[in-house]
């Protein structure tokens, strides 16, 4: 029977919750220990060692008033360490700040307060995009100087390895199955985000665009690999 049991955390996502308020920390690690195996940081320096020392961790809680190092500081040093989905946590709501979370390399926003059930929702719908884009055996693309493996899901510019986030490659991923198409921006966001379109979430998906355009063009000003289509939504020829 243990060999079941050990055998069974191992297949469960790992989660990283990091918050300087250790009681936000006790509260999520009870939402979240039933179904994933959770690990805690206090700060952004702590945040930054556990994933260093932890290639396994699938997804990071993150707070974005912290003392000393920032949320959004954290996320931007995160992201040369881990590709994996980051949900920033916060009492901060307003359209700018949600558009910061996404310009420093996160996946996705979560209010406080928040329910259980919302918290779930978007751990379970950040999780299921970052399994999905991480286990398809499909060919190669080349397109411009860019070359897409789906099967190890890399990308390369002219031959340098790009470190895209889950969001970023899923986007690119979705837009190549569609190549030649247009593809409007609210079925870009459910496809890629799990979520119906609402309101606002066409800056969400025009920043993300963005942020992957700067990492794939070779003038993001005037891009030739994901271009805008004008009143409908992107495309790659």
């Amino acid at each position: 029977m243990m060999p079941e049991v050990i055998n069974d955390m191992a297949a469960r996502s790992h989660i990283l919750i990091v918050d300087d308020d250790a009681d936000i920390r006790q509260v999520l690690r009870l939402l979240l220990r039933e179904d994933y195996n959770v690990s805690e940081a206090e700060d952004g320096p702590a945040a930054i060692r556990e994933v260093k020392e932890n290639a396994d961790i699938d997804l990071i809680i993150l707070d974005v008033m912290m003392p000393g190092m920032s949320g959004w500081e954290t996320c931007d040093a995160l992201r040369a360490l881990t590709n994996a989905p980051v949900l920033f946590l916060t009492a901060k709501s307003a359209e700018k700040d949600r558009l910061a979370a996404y310009r420093s390399g996160g996946d996705d926003f979560l209010s406080k307060p928040f329910s259980h059930d919302e918290l779930l929702a978007k751990v379970g719908s950040l999780l299921r995009r970052y399994k999905e884009y991480r286990g398809k055996p499909e060919a190669a693309l080349a397109v411009e100087n860019l070359e897409i493996d789906f099967a190890t899901h890399s990308v390369k510019n002219a031959g340098t390895p790009v470190a895209l986030t889950d969001t970023e490659y899923a986007i690119l991923e979705y837009l190549l199955h569609n190549r030649g198409t247009t593809v409007t921006t609210p079925d870009l966001y459910e496809a890629v985000w799990k979520e119906r379109f609402l309101p606002g979430s066409g800056n969400t998906v025009m920043v993300h665009v963005l942020n992957l355009r700067r990492k794939i063009e070779e003038n993001p000003s005037s891009p030739k690999v994901v271009r805008t289509v004008w009143g409908k939504g992107y495309q790659i020829d």
